[in-house]
């Protein structure tokens, strides 16, 4: 195989970042209707307060994972034919890190909302917290401890015009 060029490489990483995106992108928009359609169900009226505030936060978390995740396609429509693709990979990896954050907290808040509704308070809180453990164990704590495995591929070395990479 060939080496690919800069250029190639910038592309190819811009490439596989949208597909990310896309898989993302679902999951929160899927979340986003689910709680946008929330207060008007009949049972919305039987929430306490505490609910309603988590309930806030979950809403709010995933306005924030939807704006973070599908900003990358505003950014790439304001530079477009710039030449600009190695600074717009490198917003668009840090909107996706961030748009992931907000969407851990929109699962963890939609799980507490859910199970405080249906259950005592201290078995949701438990529940909700073992959620935010399951996603950090597949979102962070996975994915970081396997970086070192197999070899370095051309994305992990240092960009040769001296900026970094993010």
């Amino acid at each position: 195989m060939s080496k690919e060029t800069e250029k190639q490489r910038w592309q190819r990483n811009f490439a596989d970042l949208l597909q990310e995106l896309r898989v993302a992108q679902t999951g929160v928009q899927i979340l986003f209707a689910f709680l946008l359609t929330l207060p008007f169900s009949s049972g919305f009226s039987r929430t306490t307060p505490f609910q309603q505030d988590v309930y806030i936060v979950a809403l709010l978390a995933a306005a924030g994972a939807t704006a973070m995740i599908i900003s990358p396609v505003a950014f790439h429509r304001a530079l477009f034919r710039q030449g600009r693709k190695p600074e717009l990979v490198r917003f668009a990896h840090r909107m996706a890190s961030g748009g992931l954050a907000f969407m851990l907290v929109a699962m963890v808040s939609s799980v507490l909302l859910i199970t405080d509704f249906v259950l005592d308070r201290p078995i949701a809180f438990l529940l909700s917290a073992v959620t935010g453990l399951w996603f950090l164990t597949f979102w962070v704590a996975l994915p970081f401890s396997r970086r070192s495995w197999g070899e370095d591929d051309i994305d992990d070395e240092e960009d040769p015009s001296g900026l970094q990479q993010s």
